[in-house]
C-alpha cells in the first residue's frame, strides 16, 4: 500500500508540473500579442516574444509550486517518521 501512495504523490507532481506550463503556455496563446505590444513588439514577434516568456513563467511557477509540494510532503513523512508507533503497547 505504502508504495501506491509514494507513486501518487509523484504522478501528482508530475501531473501538476505539466498542467502548470501548459497553463502558462495557453496564457501566451490566449493573449494574442497584446502583452507584448506594450513593449513595442508587434505581429508575429509580439507572439512568439510573448508565449516564450509565459512559457518560461510558467516552467518557474512549476518549479517553485512542485518543489514546496516535494518539500512540505517530505516534511509531512519526516515528522510521521519521529511521531511513535500507535499501535505499540509500551
Amino acid at each position: 500500500m505504502k508504495f501506491f501512495i509514494i507513486n501518487s504523490f509523484r504522478a501528482m507532481v508530475y501531473v501538476a508540473y505539466l498542467a502548470i506550463i501548459v497553463c502558462g503556455v495557453l496564457l501566451g496563446i490566449y493573449q494574442d500579442g497584446l502583452f507584448a505590444a506594450e513593449y513595442g513588439l508587434t505581429g508575429d514577434m509580439a507572439r512568439v516574444a510573448e508565449i516564450a516568456g509565459f512559457t518560461i513563467a510558467g516552467w518557474i511557477i512549476a518549479s517553485v509550486v512542485c518543489g514546496l509540494i516535494v518539500a512540505v510532503l517530505d516534511i509531512r513523512d519526516d515528522i510521521n517518521d519521529r511521531l511513535p508507533d500507535a499501535r505499540s503497547d509500551s
